[in-house]
């Protein structure tokens, strides 16, 4: 499931991924909230938090990640990837290169230098 997030600024999404995530979440959850900010702002952050209950995710959904992420890709300033979930680290390592963004990906432990990250003005 993909759960929002509060307390962060309005140019920031963040969502917390718990359990099984489904294309049905980023229909019903992710992607409606991605349209009404890109409405709204030229440029987006994105925060993700998958915690050690985070089960996995539906092919389709992973399929509608890419989508909504390349629909909007000159469109994102920075992407926090707040993780011990070792695969999904790599695979941020390994494709974070192809987001035109500054992506981060920082342990459980360091969730509070995440936030500030994700939150603090773009330098220069």
């Amino acid at each position: 499931m993909i759960e929002p997030l509060p307390g962060f600024p309005e140019t920031v999404l963040a969502f917390a991924c718990r359990g099984h995530v489904s294309k049905r979440d980023y229909d019903t959850v992710l992607v409606p909230e991605v349209e009404k900010r890109l409405a709204r702002h030229d440029k987006l952050r994105i925060y993700y938090e998958i915690g050690a209950d985070f089960e996995g995710i539906d092919p389709l959904a992973v399929w509608e990640d890419f989508r909504v992420g390349m629909a909007h890709v000159l469109r994102w300033e920075r992407v926090a990837v707040v993780t011990d979930v070792e695969w999904i680290g790599h695979t941020m390592a390994v494709f974070g290169f192809l987001i035109p963004a500054e992506v981060k990906v920082f342990p459980m432990s360091d969730a509070a230098e995440a936030r500030a990250w994700i939150a603090a003005p773009a330098s220069g």
